[in-house]
This record gives C-alpha cells, structure tokens and sequence, in this order.
C-alpha cells in the first residue's frame, strides 16, 4: 500500500472544496499546519478524516491519525506531508 498516494488523494478531496490559492501542494514537503499552512485546524481535521476513511478501505481496519499519541509527540507528524506519511506508515506497521 502506497500511503503517500492515500494522502495525495485526500489532498485532492479536500481541494475540490478550496479556492485555487488556498489548495494544499501535493508534495513531501508541503506544510500541512502551523504557520506556513493553508489550511486552518477545521481543514486539517477534515484532511485527517478523509485520510482515515480513504485509509480504512484499503486496510479493511480502522486506523485513527489523530489520537493521544500524535498530540504529545514533540514534532508534530501533521507538520509536513512527508512527517505525515512517517507517522501514518509507522502506525499500520504496528
């Protein structure tokens, strides 16, 4: 399972819905929240939530992003596409 592809899907998702200078880049480096996002906490709450379905079909398991663990990490892995994908690919191999 390519986890990368499963969030550049959710990035396409969520910007049908964004004006076209507001749109999420579809790289590993992209900031996806703090201070050089575009996207405000509701964006990336939907983000997450796309990500999570898109991630439950293809795993046929539930797998939560943002839970306990995420919010205590001391970097953040909603910081970049690319911390992201690290955080999403460490916790389906758990």
């Amino acid at each position: 399972m390519n986890v990368l592809e499963i969030i550049y899907e959710g990035i396409d998702d969520l910007n049908q819905d964004l004006e076209p200078g507001e749109q999420l880049e579809k790289n590993e480096e992209a900031t996806i929240f703090g201070p050089d996002s575009k996207l405000d906490s509701m964006g990336l709450v939907n983000l997450i939530t796309i990500i999570e379905e898109k991630l439950e079909k293809k795993t046929g398991r539930f797998i939560s992003i943002a839970d306990e663990r995420a919010m205590s990490m001391e970097a953040s892995p909603f910081k970049t596409i690319g911390t992201l994908k690290n955080y999403i690919t460490d916790l389906i191999n758990e």
